[in-house]
């Protein structure tokens, strides 16, 4: 129990006033912490200014809960003539929103107290903030001539980044000077937000200086825009040109560059870099590792790092990751035992569990189970559906082939459903070939956003599949007309890295240094190898109204084929990689299962949806995807 202390006068009061000392050993104790104010208001104490700040303060150290910002908002309540330490201490307390401290800077202005570098600093770190509010205090800041003050300034920089203001965010980085590294940083990351890669380059060539975080940020923000293999560029040049060393952070969104590019070889080659670099394998960092192996095909060496880093065991990131992996490979029995597992581990699960675990149970048609999983979501776990879990529903039911469960489920959903859900059930009409319903959808979609074309070009390649050339035309021609064809429509697309180097295919792609030899090889298969071994093309695949012969030549020109071609045409053993950016037609995919069978080579293809491992002329998904 702390002592008593004899009183002394309050004109006296200072930091060493023997009641305010014995705050110093209250600890984390808010019974004693009473005590001691229970003397201050016996002293007659409790209201002067100092005490009541350095009360506040140390209530505010010990503890962050509610009780106690209740506890130290009382004593504020009661305090005659807070100090400027009082109301920081305060503001910087309620900062994880911003409204109790907007409240505490206003009674402050009331009060005729000015506000300095830390109270700007402290209220604007609060989240909530509105333009409107950021103007107003902008203008406070200007006012008090703070905006020649460094912290203030990355502050709001800072700021303005969060509300996608980015020209008032370079205006006051142009405004002010000398600028620390935090400035350049903040305004690093300001373009890294935005998406303006072109800019964020010539920012971070400009920097007199840089650090780690300097360098993470960019290589995000090559990740985020999709420049996947100039991120991995950017680290090797953060390699040779600095002796800044890769923290968790870089790794992990350099993990994400290799699980986009499937680049396995310079994913495991950053692996060995953690390791001996002795980096700290957090959840984030362990779930990167696991997502890279993962959507790199070796979902092998996914699970082995899950099982080697088991201290991580209670934290839920590395469990999303290793169930999506075994989504994405359509594992999907594994994929429930693993969430049996997690559960069983009192590890609660989120809502980015249950999408990779409604989209295991889609890609293994086990449509009562994913129906069980969704009820439990929400009945269990209290997690409200949001429209992904929604669109992994309507999926399951479609690809099951209870179509109409999945259109009556969409008319149930509690929000409307958009544009990607009815384009979910049109895919499922396409692969069941139901044209009735097919009919249906086209009347709804064309009342849907008409920037949204997914739909639209669904519904022409279904019509364009049945033969209906007139409806294909019309909806082509429409979109042509509105000029959002061509700037929405997304080129199929199929890279593989070879000997560290990517080299990717359009359909028809002619780019290729090694173009004739790629070309001769793949003819060499397809009209030697593949017809000797049974192939026939499906030409149904082939959207255009054009000559059988003209189809089929088409059609044996897909960029994962050529991309094919090129792996065999450069290996002799060992598996090759392609990932494509949109769902494998079903002629490719036809021949890639003869294709592994005739040349015993085992292929892993990745597209938009799933992973096929094919192997002696089988593939993994059982010809279901």
């Amino acid at each position: 129990m702390v002592q008593a202390a004899a009183v002394i006068p309050s004109a006296f009061l200072s930091r060493n006033h023997p009641l305010l000392s014995l705050l110093a050993h209250c600890g984390n104790s808010l019974s004693h912490i009473h005590c001691v104010h229970a003397q201050l208001i016996a002293a007659g104490l409790s209201s002067h200014p100092f005490a009541a700040s350095h009360l506040i303060a140390t209530i505010l150290s010990s503890t962050s809960s509610s009780t106690g910002l209740s506890y130290a908002d009382a004593i504020f309540n009661r305090t005659e003539n807070p100090t400027l330490f009082t109301f920081n201490t305060l503001i910087k307390a309620h900062s994880s929103s911003f409204t109790p401290s907007l409240h505490f800077f206003r009674t402050l202005l009331l009060q005729s107290i000015l506000p300095n570098q830390y109270t700007f600093v402290f209220l604007l770190n609060s989240p909530g903030i509105t333009f409107f509010q950021a103007e107003q205090i902008r203008g406070q800041i200007f006012r008090r001539g703070l905006l020649s003050n460094v912290y203030v300034v990355n502050v709001l920089i800072r700021i303005y980044d969060i509300l996608s203001e980015i020209k008032i965010s370079r205006k006051l980085f142009d405004g002010f000077s000398p600028r620390d590294l935090i400035s350049w940083n903040s305004l690093l990351g300001a373009y890294v937000n935005s998406g303006d890669v072109g800019t964020m380059r010539q920012v971070f060539d400009e920097m007199p200086s840089r650090d780690v975080i300097s360098w993470s940020t960019a290589i995000s923000g090559y990740v985020q825009a999709g420049f996947f293999a100039e991120a991995l560029e950017f680290f090797h040049q953060m390699q040779i040109s600095s002796r800044i060393m890769a923290n968790e952070f870089t790794l992990t969104t350099l993990l994400a560059a290799c699980a986009s590019l499937v680049a396995v070889n310079q994913g495991k080659w950053i692996h060995t870099y953690v390791i001996k670099s002795k980096i700290t394998i957090n959840p984030k960092l362990l779930a990167g590792l696991i997502d890279m192996y993962a959507k790199c095909g070796e979902l092998d060496l996914a699970y082995n790092v899950f099982e080697q880093e088991n201290h991580w065991k209670q934290t839920i990131c590395p469990w999303n990751a290793i169930l999506g992996g075994f989504a994405i490979h359509g594992q999907s029995t594994a994929a429930i035992n693993i969430f049996e597992k997690m559960t069983t581990a009192g590890v609660i699960p989120d809502k980015v569990t249950f999408v990779s675990l409604l989209q295991a149970c889609s890609h293994g048609r086990l449509a009562d189970e994913g129906k069980f999983y969704f009820n439990l979501m929400l009945k269990t776990y209290n997690i409200q559906p949001e429209i992904e879990h929604y669109g992994c529903m309507v999926d399951l039911l479609g690809r099951a082939g209870k179509l109409n469960e999945a259109e009556d489920f969409i008319f149930r959903m509690p929000i409307p459903p958009d544009a990607v859900i009815w384009g979910t059930l049109l895919s499922a009409c396409r692969i069941h070939e139901e044209n009735e319903m097919v009919g249906k959808i086209a009347n709804i979609i064309k009342h849907l956003d008409s920037k949204y074309v997914g739909c639209q070009i669904l519904l022409a390649n279904i019509y364009s599949k049945s033969g209906n050339w007139t409806e294909a035309g019309r909806i082509r021609t429409n979109l042509i007309g509105t000029k959002i064809l061509h700037k929405k429509k997304i080129p199929g697309c199929s890279s593989i890295e070879l000997n560290g180097f990517f080299h990717q295919f359009l359909v028809g792609d002619r780019s290729h240094p090694q173009t004739k030899q790629i070309y001769a090889y793949l003819d060499d298969i397809i009209s030697v190898r593949l017809n000797a071994a049974g192939y026939v093309p499906e030409t149904r695949e082939v959207l255009m109204n054009i000559d059988e012969e003209d189809k089929e030549t088409a059609i044996s020109r897909h960029s994962e084929k050529l991309a094919i071609a090129l792996g065999l045409m450069s290996t002799t053993s060992g598996s090759i990689r392609i990932v494509k950016n949109l769902r494998v037609c079903r002629d490719c995919h036809h021949a890639t299962k003869l294709i592994s069978k005739v040349f015993s080579r085992e292929i892993v293809v990745r597209d938009r949806i799933r992973f096929h491992h094919f192997k002696d002329g089988e593939c993994s998904c059982r010809d279901f995807w």
